[in-house]
């Protein structure tokens, strides 16, 4: 009797600054989103896990990608728990892949943001890849020289890059020659997750992202930083799924930008947070929307525990 192929799997950190396209990239390299996006720094709160299963050659294999809040120097308590998510991502990985942009015009190295992200990234046991984000907006000397610039300070560390390539998340340029490279430095190991499962994160964290991740889309200033999702309850009853919904505000001022003239704010919140879910959870949804003030709920560490942001140990 024929053995059957040898299995493999691994944990893929994604790391890099805020707003680099990390969230965009994982979608792209599961196939289909998991994690929302947003044209607004640290869209990402917590540790999301995409799911991408595959055969090459006969051999089965499962990429559990690891989408990571950006890397900055935090400053309030929110803040540093989200760094010390995507700290303890780096230890837990098999790879991990560091996210940039090309430097701008006229910049030969990375700002400190990118700096602090390399020192963090220099220091992690496992193996690294490098990846040039949103190349489709640079032309080739700035992609070339950023690239360059990161593999001086590699060979300076001893920590060769296990491969340096430029993609765009946003476009898809490259991401299929990213996810092969990935694939073949996957060590054997069981299966993770089911045939077909594309994410770990409950349902309700899921939908509460989703919200969320609206807030973003159509609010600015502090509102998406100061709002989080909680979904009190659902109702399932044939062919309607109702889901019952909180948005945590810190300020009174808060609450009036969210609702809007009438209303009008929430409402075209709700209806395209409900379009998305409905398209990615396969049924028709009425999603019942209400703002709530819990003053300061992201300086207080129980609050922050209890909405999923726990402290890493």
């Amino acid at each position: 009797m024929p053995s059957s192929p040898t299995y493999r799997s691994g944990f893929i950190a994604i790391v890099g600054r805020p707003n680099v396209g990390k969230s965009t990239l994982l979608n792209r390299l599961v196939g289909q989103p998991v994690s929302i996006t947003a044209d607004k720094p640290q869209t990402t709160r917590n540790r999301v896990m995409g799911v991408r299963h595959g055969k090459t050659q006969g051999r089965p294999w499962q990429a559990v990608f690891l989408d990571t809040p950006g890397i900055h120097q935090a400053a309030d308590l929110l803040n540093r728990r989200m760094v010390q998510y995507a700290a303890a991502s780096l230890k837990d990985a098999d790879l991990v892949v560091m996210v940039v942009e090309p430097f701008p015009p006229g910049r030969g190295e990375p700002g400190p943001q990118d700096t602090l992200v390399w020192e963090m990234v220099s220091r992690a046991t496992p193996p690294a890849m490098l990846v040039v984000n949103k190349s489709d907006a640079a032309p080739p000397e700035r992609i070339e020289s950023t690239m360059a610039w990161f593999r001086h300070a590699a060979e300076g560390a001893r920590r060769p890059w296990m491969g340096v390539t430029a993609v765009s998340a946003l476009t898809g340029m490259g991401v299929t020659a990213l996810l092969d490279a990935v694939e073949t430095r996957l060590p054997e190991g069981p299966p993770y997750f089911e045939e077909g499962q594309v994410s770990d994160q409950p349902e309700n964290m899921f939908i509460a992202e989703m919200i969320r991740q609206e807030v973003f889309r159509r609010t600015h200033e502090e509102i998406p930083y100061s709002t989080a999702v909680v979904v009190d309850h659902k109702e399932e009853a044939g062919k309607m799924l109702t889901i019952h919904a909180t948005l945590l505000v810190e300020r009174d001022s808060q609450k009036g930008i969210l609702i809007g003239k009438r209303g009008k704010m929430l409402g075209d919140i709700g209806k395209a947070a409900r379009l998305q879910l409905e398209a990615l959870l396969g049924t028709k949804i009425f999603l019942d929307l209400r703002v709530k003030v819990a003053k300061n709920w992201s300086a207080d560490g129980r609050r922050l525990t209890e909405l999923g942001y726990p402290e890493e140990s």
